[in-house]
């Protein structure tokens, strides 16, 4: 059974209430009809583009993570801008980075991740 829109107008916002810079990303996917928000993922409630999760702040660390090709995960390591991501099970996820406090812009990135993991 499907709730409807004024129950699920209820419920809290957990994305921007974890992280207030996460809620500039969400913003600039707003206007995509492809892109929704919420449902959960390592533990944390992301953004998704036909059902697929592309960014997302952890619930555990409080970083922003994002789904890129494994080369861009790699670069950015390199450049000390973060770290694979471990979604808490001691297992580092190849094409997740987990970005560094106040490095990268978040949008710019998610817009990245949303490339992507979109089906062509």
């Amino acid at each position: 059974m499907k709730k409807s829109v004024r129950a699920r107008r209820k419920q809290p916002d957990a994305v921007s209430s974890v992280e207030p810079r996460f809620q500039a990303v969400v913003d600039a996917f707003a206007r995509d009809r492809q892109v929704t928000r919420g449902g959960r993922g390592f533990g944390s409630t992301g953004l998704k583009v036909n059902g697929k999760l592309f960014a997302l702040v952890s619930d555990r660390t409080g970083q922003f993570v994002a789904k890129l090709p494994k080369a861009r995960v790699d670069e950015l390591v390199r450049a000390k801008k973060g770290e694979p991501f471990d979604p808490g099970h001691g297992r580092l996820m190849k094409e997740w980075i987990a970005l560094f406090p106040g490095q990268e812009d978040w949008t710019a990135l998610a817009r990245e991740a949303y490339r992507f993991v979109k089906p062509a």
